[in-house]
């Protein structure tokens, strides 16, 4: 569980709430169904519109990385692979093939050494992998960096249409309030959604997607340095520039 995401969540929606459930009108001057309507319906008509049905679906699934996860340390993968290092260098390759690793991807890395693949290709074959996770990442953290560009622009939209309304109204006093309220409530939405929820989750989402890569790539190193049977201690020299320096491996 990202406590931070819950916690960030929580204090935004609860301090903003608050100050608007302490103005004169309450919490409920603040709800206004056309301007939801506006927002959000254009927002996700917009988000439609540019990319394919599945890339969004796919975003909301990768979205769970916001508040779930769990983060593999770096550190503890390091002293594995020295540990699998030194089992290559004193019983060569085939030792490896009864052992039995955590992380999905350095499994697939062994098996590709145990079997005999050449360095190259075990190096094209996973770089290709992270490649592609790269990919995905990149995709769901672009549909939330849309929709903190469209929510405002949408919020504009309703405000336009706010004025229209109210300027059309303005022998009906009466009328004036609820276009007012359109004018101003839907500048808020596109606010709010923008800056509390799409660019924080995009952001959060390109930084997990660049552990994520970082960890692989430090386990294609370790790999590669298995099948050239180099050094350990060689190797957990090369691995240790992925840590910060005051807590790499000594």
């Amino acid at each position: 569980m990202d406590i931070a995401t819950i916690i960030g969540l929580l204090l935004g929606v609860g301090l903003l709430g608050s100050a608007m459930s302490l103005g004169a009108g309450g919490l409920g001057s603040f709800i206004d169904v056309p301007s939801v309507l506006v927002v959000i319906g254009g927002t996700i008509a917009g988000t439609l519109i540019m990319f394919p049905i599945s890339s969004v679906l796919t975003s909301f699934r990768t979205l769970m990385k916001t508040f779930i996860n769990k983060p593999q340390s770096t550190a503890k993968t390091i002293s594995v692979m020295v540990k699998l290092a030194a089992k290559v260098r004193k019983d060569g390759v085939l030792a490896l093939e009864k052992e039995k690793v955590d992380d999905s991807f350095l499994e697939k890395a062994i098996r590709l050494l145990v079997d005999g693949i050449d360095q190259a290709t075990i190096r094209s074959m996973l770089d290709n992998e992270v490649s592609a996770i790269q990919e995905r990442h990149y995709n769901g953290a672009q549909v939330f960096e849309q929709i903190g560009t469209l929510a405002p622009a949408f919020g504009m939209i309703g405000t336009l249409i706010g004025l229209v309304q109210m300027l059309q109204s303005l022998s009906d006093p009466a009328a004036i309030g609820p276009s007012m309220a359109i004018a101003l409530i839907t500048t808020l939405y596109g606010a709010l959604i923008a800056n509390l929820l799409a660019i924080p989750f995009a952001k959060k989402l390109t930084i997990r997607s660049k552990e994520e890569t970082s960890l692989k790539e430090l386990i294609i190193e370790g790999v590669i340095s298995m099948s050239k049977k180099e050094n350990p201690n060689l190797m957990k020299s090369k691995l240790n520039v992925f840590l910060a320096p005051n807590i790499r491996i000594e």
